[in-house]
């Protein structure tokens, strides 16, 4: 078993554990706990896969006993110094774990609050790159439309850039909830991460282009919108990755990811004279705060802005 499994000085105060479980335990009961709030299956794979990762560190299950705040820290500096991982991915492992060891704390599972001190790390706002208009080009240009697959990939890139959606929420797109009169696409709340059903609207250009795969598509006979060429739904890592292919072969230098195309959607929006308010609801985001990272602009996007809306503007008209 690696270090730091070991019994280690109580960081908090303690209390009396009302039952003993193994570590494994407890997190089949918090999966079981998360799965009655009606989590996303998606958030809920994302829970047992970073579980397994620290299972697999340490080698073997623990104890409650052996559950501290040192085991939690060396598991960190692991990830950090050996794994080589980015501190953005480690403080998404970080928040899971942290969740299940509050849980399991309040449940009086565990003898400590070990959640208030296995916090994130404090990073630098985190940037997203986002594509030129140009690049844009660049690449639906580089889709075969002459192939199905290449036509549904370019389909599947204007409606990422238009309506702003998550990867997970456009592959859970039905032909059903698609409405042409209205120009806008029905997202059932089941699929998306808030767990709230809304609409996204889409420019006449995409809904052209989307009716015109929605033609080609009609033989597989089934209701999901994007599926593979022979009628299958699609796996999201295996479209990143084609995504991404084609991307290369055009080209272009920087990371192309379905998460690039919502960031750089966003971005134009704001910059052609969109406001954040109405930004934010097509985004899906409860706050305010999230939409601001969607947003950040370069400085030559800030002094352009600015020379539009100067508050002198009309002054010295």
């Amino acid at each position: 078993m690696r270090k730091g499994v070991r019994k280690h000085g109580r960081v908090s105060p303690v209390r009396k554990v009302t039952e003993t479980f193994t570590m494994s335990e407890m997190f089949e009961r918090f999966m079981w706990f998360k799965q009655s709030e009606g989590l996303a299956p998606r958030t809920i794979e994302e829970y047992k896969i970073h579980f397994q990762w620290l299972l697999d560190y340490l080698e073997g299950d623990l104890s409650s006993e052996e559950m501290t705040l040192e085991v939690f820290l060396e598991w960190v500096d692991f990830m950090l110094n050996e794994k080589g991982l980015q501190p953005t991915t480690v403080n998404i492992r970080i928040r899971t774990m942290r969740a299940f060891l509050r849980w399991c704390y309040l449940e009086e599972l565990i003898k400590t609050p070990i959640h208030e001190k296995f916090k994130p790390m404090k990073t630098a706002e985190d940037t997203i790159e986002a594509l030129t208009v140009a690049e844009i080009k660049t690449l639906l240009s580089a889709f075969d439309e002459s192939t199905y697959v290449g036509f549904r990939d370019k389909v599947m890139v204007m409606v990422l850039l238009d309506s702003m959606v998550r990867i997970s929420e456009l592959l859970a797109m039905k032909r059903s909830n698609v409405d042409f009169k209205a120009g806008v696409i029905k997202l059932e709340a089941m699929n998306t991460k808030t767990r709230k059903a809304r609409e996204v609207p889409l420019s006449s250009k995409t809904m052209k282009l989307l009716k015109e795969y929605m033609n080609e598509s009609e033989d597989f006979g089934e209701d999901l919108l994007f599926l593979t060429y022979d009628g299958r739904e699609m796996i999201s890592n295996t479209w990143r990755i084609r995504l991404h292919e084609v991307a290369e072969v055009a080209g272009i230098k920087k990371a192309v990811r379905p998460h690039v195309m919502r960031h750089t959607g966003a971005l134009l929006y704001i910059m052609n004279g969109g406001d954040p308010f109405s930004l934010q609801r097509i985004l899906g985001h409860s706050d305010m705060s999230m939409t601001r990272k969607y947003i950040q602009m370069t400085n030559l996007d800030i002094k352009r802005q600015h020379n539009v809306f100067s508050p002198l503007k009309n002054v010295f008209k």
